[in-house]
């Protein structure tokens, strides 16, 4: 594999293509704002996110959605989820059947409730079937892109596409696990963000390591639950895109959906805590999907479900936590 295709330059985006530009021959880095896209062109650094770091000279940025896509065997898609669909129609003139489209985008479509995959499929069904898989664990893209050891999965239904893009991302710094597991893989990168709010709540609540570990250990059942349920494999949310992830991000400082938690648990409003992050908390959509996916299955979610309160209804983060703890008693 020579060619790679990274559509979306954010913190996650860009921190992929510096570590992918070891193992590809040429990087297209597709960069929705056209000023950002002439800035990183001309200094090498995206400012906007990821400014620290420097690009290496075979990363190409752009504006231009055909030359992004021009010769691509694998096409990397890093935009939010809310953005998936649109962004893939936006696409579909320049794709073809030989690429292999890799989804690292960790949320839920609100409004089908479809993974990132299969959103991607749907979308490209209209001209072929394509060759999908979702790159997922638990990776702050900063530590990324100083090259800190980072271990994560690919998955796909097809194994042959899984061992594909194993084989063509992983170097010295960056290892890739295959999986055969998509559903467990996506569910699992998406609620652990959802949990992760909580998490945020409970660290500027100051309520301790008891609390926080009791959070992560019924978050990761309730993640395990809806995942199986959807015809995941349990397996999967014991390894790094379930358990390793939701680690990480219900504990690590660079986590902005963890932020959320903190900055709610300090009486800000959810708009003004938004507005003001540059880059986007996908546990703040995923949190709806999440609660009408637990009614579709018939799944208990309480975490999860106190999270939509906390973040639509204004529920108080010191009330979540009551009515979590206050819960009627049942066996674990």
């Amino acid at each position: 594999m020579k060619n790679l295709a990274i559509i979306g330059a954010g913190s996650w985006g860009t921190a992929l293509a510096v570590v992918l530009s070891q193992r590809f021959s040429q990087v297209r880095l597709w960069v929705h704002e056209g000023d950002l896209a002439v800035r990183i062109r001309e200094s090498r650094i995206n400012n906007l996110y990821l400014p620290d770091v420097a690009l290496p000279p075979n990363i190409n940025p752009t504006n231009d959605i055909c030359e992004a896509l021009e010769g691509a065997q694998i096409v990397l898609s890093v935009v939010p989820s809310h953005v998936v669909r649109a962004t893939y129609q936006r696409m579909l003139p320049f794709l073809t059947e030989e690429m292999i489209f890799v989804s690292a985008t960790k949320g839920l479509e609100n409004d089908t409730l479809l993974r990132m995959s299969k959103v991607m499929t749907e979308v490209m069904q209209e001209r072929f079937t394509a060759r999908t898989a979702v790159l997922s664990g638990p990776s702050f893209a900063r530590e990324v892109a100083a090259l800190q050891p980072t271990a994560l999965v690919a998955a796909s239904t097809d194994p042959w596409v899984a061992g594909c893009v194993q084989t063509a991302f992983s170097g010295p710094t960056f290892r890739v696990y295959a999986s055969h597991d998509p559903t467990g893989v996506e569910i699992g990168g998406s609620i652990k963000n959802v949990i992760a709010i909580g998490a945020g709540a409970l660290h500027g609540l100051g309520l301790g390591n008891n609390a926080m570990a009791a959070l992560i250990t019924r978050g990761l059942a309730e993640m395990t639950r809806l995942a199986v349920a959807m015809g995941g494999k349990p397996q999967t949310m014991a390894g790094l895109a379930g358990l390793g992830d939701l680690v990480l991000t219900c504990h690590g400082e660079l986590s902005r959906n963890r932020t959320v938690g903190i900055e709610l648990a300090k009486g800000r409003r959810l708009e003004e805590i938004v507005n003001s992050m540059r880059m986007v908390a996908e546990g703040v959509k995923t949190t709806n999907a999440a609660v009408d996916l637990a009614k579709r299955y018939s799944e208990e979610m309480p975490i999860a479900q106190q999270m939509y309160q906390m973040l639509h209804y204004g529920t108080s983060p010191k009330d979540a936590v009551r009515a979590l703890m206050e819960r009627s008693l049942k066996g674990e």
